[in-house]
């Protein structure tokens, strides 16, 4: 697929929705980070939602506890073109914010330019996505959005009551030396 011919728009941003709902929950207002970008219908059919070297998201799950294995790609230009450093697998090092994040790690981290990167469980359902490069309580820890809360906040709190994950189409392989070589 060659990917959208047009730039996308905003169609939602949880920072927006909570400023102009006046929200005061402290763990929404902390961790709730979620934006959606609304793709032209014509550019629909040339946008593949697969995380490249996993496959899937097959739909929205959980996290699960401490040191549940996730797996991610980000692709950060400051990574230099390096794709071996692209896809990633790590676990889950603690949550917090009554379960709006989860911290986790991973061999290479999450860097600058990674933000809004997928990270999916052992199952290959989406559980959030990358926002933060943490200092605590592991340094070069990844702070994650849990996907879940965010999308019930979206649906409660704006026009985007139906909105739905797109699952990937390419089927969930959750093999890391498979996803670095390309098979």
């Amino acid at each position: 697929m060659t990917g959208a011919s047009k730039p996308g728009t905003l169609a939602y941003s949880s920072w927006l929705t909570m400023q102009a709902n006046g929200e005061t929950d402290p763990d929404a207002c902390a961790f709730n980070d979620l934006a959606l970008i609304r793709i032209d219908p014509a550019d629909v059919d040339k946008v593949n939602p697969s995380v490249p070297g996993f496959g899937g998201p097959t739909s929205v799950g959980a996290a699960g506890g401490l040191d549940s294995t996730v797996y991610s790609y980000g692709n950060s230009s400051l990574r230099g073109g390096v794709t071996l450093l692209s896809p990633k697998q790590g676990f889950i090092v603690q949550s917090q914010g009554n379960g709006w994040s989860h911290n986790v790690v991973t061999l290479t981290p999450g860097i600058p330019g990674d933000s809004g990167s997928g990270f999916m469980n052992k199952s290959g359902q989406a559980i959030g996505v990358l926002s933060t490069l943490q200092l605590a309580p592991l340094a070069g820890s990844n702070g994650v959005g849990d996907m879940a809360k965010e999308l019930a906040y979206m649906r409660a709190n704006s026009p985007l009551a139906d909105a739905q994950l797109v699952p990937g189409t390419q089927p969930f392989k959750p093999n890391l030396v498979g996803a670095i070589l390309g098979f």
